[in-house]
């Protein structure tokens, strides 16, 4: 029996983003014919071969480095040639630099004895134009045969046209070979010198779902100085990565929004690219804008059971053709999420808050409305107030909030639980989302605010009722109700999207607390998707035990929000040492081991890098730390710092278009400093 498919390994892989480009290689930079290796530019890999030999023997790898989102270098020996001491006296260094529409790499031959050194660089070239669904699978597409062109080649694809070019002034040969092409060079380095050939690949894609951005990114790392040295090049990283995420569609370039992550998911998500806007506020609004007027777009207006479509349903991704992989099949415009929906209001009421243009808020506000009508007509299927989901297709998500993996809903036995399926932190999003929605249609003059502000105290009434079960540690909401309203009892992070909802007690938001960092939940790196005590637990499954970086600052922000600086500055120390092990670039998710058992976090081996909400849960944890809230509406603006912050000053915030500086002293006095005034500054007494 042939082995079943099985998604390619990239936490020892070198990633190279400028999206909708992704370069994955070996970390000695080769770009072999194997597992996720290759250029993917739009969902299409692009090249899946590129192999650097010098005089017909591959350097011998010595280092790689990434120099940034969408850069890196690797360096490698040539003993082959140079003098016969032990030491190295010739090596090779290869800078590689991603680009939206491609990639390009220079190729530097370094001589460092007395004499002149003739060799032969050749580039060995693939490429299978495989659709992403594919490569996610392990699977490779048949090689594409390439057509010489000068000192290069070009190729062609139904979706596709690329071109390989080596630089015009290194004299290269190129030469069509059975699988692809051959690069070649014969280069004289001179003594104590150095001999440099540049080659680059680009694409032209008509067909692409998502293009780059098309203008700079209008958010910047802020400035840190920090008693806790992690704190700045973290943020800088994630900001940096970022910005490397920024894309916009062929129909609206100026509305930008963050691609959910490299390799798998380089494209508009409804979910990930709300979340991570959110988390982004204190740089700007920008993203924030872009996301929603991006998504408000594609709104759903009809009911398309094929699609998951529904009238005033934010759509869960965009792809340029059906996702495939294992039993599940996806159109290339797929609704179905449960939780975009109210994290779309969401989202509009805080860029409100951090100061969004009043007129931009209300052009979005009708499709505010339809995206609150549809928690009611459409989210709650049966009439019970919770909003659930099941897939009715057989080929669509069998879950349909963030942990979307097939398993991730248990009871604390282990059980898989039965749609359809109401999840606790769903029921946060849309009590949040309905007292948004409420101060919105107050704030610019629009009926029915009354109404939402009935259904959230509803909403919350029969939460404490049907939700909140308990063990031998007390008292604790469930993840979610299944398909008979039972509640699935594992202890799991769901509840920690809680704190921020409006629904909790100060009671029940304190049991929530304490369970968080629970050893059994807080492994020291970050919150664990799944208690270690649940009979579904394991730290390398998938939303059943792992970490993932955006799930644990969701509850930082929460705690820090509600009150419990302590808990939320102890799961932000992990997060900031997980961060500092992965060389400050969180990916996706990694394992739930515990700390005390291992000292630094193991990898989740398929796991995205760069992860637009890993990234930007160091901005919302930064955030949190300062305890910042915005109401530019009101003009205000709340500090309320950790008291195990340590000094702290941060410039380059943005409130409403405006310049924001923050100072923490140790002891705990702050100030804040908007430019131009006029927003008054809380701070504690």
């Amino acid at each position: 029996m042939p082995d079943a498919a099985r998604q390619p390994l990239l936490h020892d892989l070198v990633t190279c983003v400028a999206a909708p480009t992704t370069v994955l290689s070996a970390p000695d930079g080769q770009i072999r014919a194997t597992g996720a290796h290759g250029a993917l530019i739009a969902d299409v890999r692009v090249i899946s071969r590129a192999e650097l030999t010098v005089d017909g023997a591959e350097p011998e790898p010595v280092a790689g480095i990434s120099t940034g989102p969408g850069a890196a270098e690797f360096i490698g020996l040539v003993r082959s040639l140079g003098d016969p001491i032990a030491d190295p006296t010739v090596w090779v260094r290869r800078a590689r630099t991603a680009a939206p529409d491609g990639c390009s790499e220079t190729v530097t031959l370094v001589n460092a004895t007395d004499h002149d050194v003739d060799a032969l660089v050749e580039i060995r070239l693939s490429a299978d134009l495989a659709g992403i669904e594919i490569v996610k699978t392990g699977g490779s597409g048949s090689p594409v045969p390439f057509r010489a062109c000068g000192a290069g080649f070009e190729l062609d694809h139904a979706a596709l046209s690329a071109s390989i070019l080596a630089d015009a002034a290194d004299a290269a040969e190129a030469a069509v070979t059975d699988d692809g092409g051959l690069l070649r060079w014969r280069v004289t380095v001179p003594r104590r010198g150095e001999h440099a050939v540049t080659w680059s690949v680009r694409a032209a894609d008509p067909q692409a779902a998502v293009v780059a951005a098309p203008r700079p990114a209008q958010f910047a790392a802020p400035g840190i100085v920090a008693d806790d040295r992690r704190l700045a090049p973290f943020v800088a990283r994630a900001v940096a990565d970022l910005a490397a995420l920024r894309m916009a569609t062929a129909t609206d370039p100026e509305s930008q929004f963050l691609a959910a992550g490299s390799p798998w998911y380089l494209t508009l998500f409804g979910r990930d690219s709300l979340w991570a806007a959110r988390m982004l506020l204190p740089l700007g609004t920008d993203i924030a804008e872009g996301t929603l007027r991006t998504l408000a777009a594609r709104q759903g207006t009809a009911v398309d059971s094929a699609t998951a479509e529904e009238p005033g349903k934010i759509l869960h991704e965009l792809r340029r053709a059906e996702f495939a992989f294992a039993d599940i099949a996806l159109p290339p415009v797929y609704y179905g999420t449960v939780d975009a929906t109210p994290l779309w209001i969401c989202l509009l009421a805080d860029a409100w808050r951090w100061g969004m243009s009043e007129s931009v808020v209300a052009q979005l506000l009708p499709a505010a409305e339809r995206a609150l009508a549809w928690m009611v007509d459409f989210g709650d299927s049966d009439g019970d107030t919770f909003v659930e989901y099941v897939d009715r297709t057989g080929r669509g998500l069998a879950n349909q909030g963030w942990k979307d993996s097939g398993d991730s809903v248990r009871f604390a036995d282990g059980r898989i639980a039965a749609g359809p399926i109401a999840l606790a932190e769903v029921q946060g999003y849309v009590h949040e989302a309905a007292l948004a929605g409420a101060d919105l249609l107050d704030a610019f003059g629009r009926p029915g605010a009354d109404r939402w502000r009935e259904f959230a105290q509803a909403l919350a009434t029969k939460f404490r009722e049907q939700f909140w079960v308990a063990d031998e540690r007390g008292p604790y909401p469930a993840m979610a109700l299944d398909g008979d309203k039972r509640p699935v009892d594992a202890v799991a992070s769901n509840m920690g999207h809680l704190l921020s909802s409006g629904m909790l007690t100060p009671d029940e938001a304190s049991l929530i607390a304490d369970r968080l960092v629970h050893p059994s939940m807080s492994t020291g790196f970050g919150l664990r998707t799944m208690s270690s005590d649940s009979g579904g637990y394991s730290p390398l499954s998938y939303h059943c035990g792992s970490v993932w970086p955006h799930d644990t600052a969701i509850a930082v922000h929460g705690l820090g929000r509600a009150g419990f600086t302590d808990q939320a500055a102890e799961l932000a120390e992990g997060l900031l040492a997980a961060g500092a092990a992965f060389g400050d670039r969180l990916p996706e998710l990694f394992g739930g081991f515990d700390r005390a058992d291992l000292p630094v976090p193991v990898p989740y081996p398929a796991a995205c890098r760069p992860q637009a909400w890993s990234a930007a849960a160091a901005v919302v944890t930064l955030q949190a730390l300062l305890g910042l809230e915005a109401d530019v509406p009101n003009s205000r603006l709340r500090l309320r710092p950790s008291r195990r912050i340590g000094a702290l000053s941060v410039s380059g915030l943005r409130i409403a278009g405006r310049h924001l500086a923050v100072s923490v002293a140790a002891d705990g006095t702050c100030a804040a400093e908007v430019d131009g005034g006029g927003i008054r500054v809380d701070t504690p007494r």
